[in-house]
């Protein structure tokens, strides 16, 4: 089937600079108290396991339990274990795709990297096969590796450098590598390193394979917050703009690139579930985070170790669809207007 494919670059000028908001959210104290229910609600629930296909990661306590929601506004309310640090994993995946789209442009990424979902899982080797080397999308392993690749720099440490700055402007803080986590993926990365060999091979990398992968380790070992995650997707919200340290860490026409990246395949092959249910774009990580964002209003981060049989946090997952609707988050949903608001020109 054919591609479909629209210059995002040459689309009008006004179209590009349009303003874009989804309203706001209700007043603080009725977002506090919505997150502490929702917290309440899910913090028993043991559905789920805790990954144990990384070592390091099979230690982690699976009654932990934080949700934080960032606005626009600078405002930042949490629950739980909010302030717990766990590795970012794939979550690192879209921030790394926007800063990729920032420094090669809509075309460029679309191009070479890709915006669609697979169907398979996220470490799928066949998805690159049976599309003839295309990583397809940066949510995905694949395509995150391919998207890794194209950071700046003469050498490991200055593309590392790269990555790590950017995740950290997105946070707001200056982020660090849990260096146990790190050791222990470099040591069972081996389908990763086929992943990158693979596309190596038919031209999709921008530097060499061995190399990229370990600042793909890296980045998936950086240790985050459930508030740096609701800090990180609030920034994507804001049209790039750090809402508690007001630095433009992307530009607007980048968030929206990466919010449609994520909306197609941040859940994996579960996407279009996710959709369905909570109507926000979100990407989860295998330590159990998890990030939604609602554009013009904020973002949700949530930290909770077991894992559904897709890799996603399963109280996160039942905290976002709460709050979804709860906090008028999801993208979909509309009221009919009454009469009294209907145009009458």
């Amino acid at each position: 089937m054919e591609t479909l494919h629209i210059e995002g670059d040459s689309a009008p000028t006004a179209l590009q600079a349009a303003a874009v908001s989804t309203g706001s959210l209700p007043d603080r104290e009725r977002v506090r108290s919505l997150l502490a229910e929702a917290h309440e609600r899910y913090n028993d629930d043991v559905s789920g396991e805790v990954a144990d296909y990384i070592p390091a990661l099979a230690g982690a306590d699976p009654d932990l339990f934080g949700l934080s929601l960032a606005g626009v506004d600078g405002g930042v309310f949490s629950s739980g274990d909010a302030q717990v640090e766990f590795s970012i994993q794939s979550i690192s995946k879209a921030f790394v795709f926007a800063l990729i789209d920032q420094l090669l442009g809509h075309d460029t990424v679309r191009r070479n990297i890709g915006v669609n979902n697979t169907g398979l899982p996220f470490n799928s080797v066949m998805a690159i096969e049976l599309n003839h080397g295309s990583p397809m999308n940066a949510m995905v392993n694949a395509g995150a590796i391919a998207a890794t690749s194209f950071a700046p720099g003469g050498d490991v440490e200055s593309r590392w450098e790269f990555i790590l700055d950017g995740l950290s402007r997105f946070a707001g803080r200056e982020l660090v590598i849990d260096d146990e986590v790190y050791r222990s993926e470099s040591a069972s990365n081996g389908r990763n390193r086929a992943i990158a060999g693979l596309l190596h091979s038919y031209g999709a990398f921008g530097a060499d394979p061995d190399s990229t992968v370990d600042v793909y380790t890296r980045q998936c070992s950086v240790n985050v917050t459930a508030e740096d995650l609701a800090v990180m997707g609030a920034t994507l919200a804001d049209g790039g703009v750090n809402p508690l340290t007001g630095e433009k860490v992307v530009d607007a026409s980048v968030c929206r690139d990466t919010l449609a990246a994520l909306a197609a395949a941040g859940l994996y092959e579960r996407s279009g579930d996710w959709l369905y249910e909570i109507g926000m774009p979100g990407k989860s990580g295998v330590s159990g985070g998890l990030v939604t964002i609602s554009p013009g209003k904020g973002a949700l981060g949530s930290y909770a170790p077991r894992l559904d049989p897709a890799g996603n946090s399963v109280r996160g997952q039942r905290a976002a669809h709460f709050l979804s609707g709860a906090l008028g988050l999801n993208l979909f949903a509309s009221h009919p207007q009454t009469p009294a608001d209907r145009s009458t020109s």
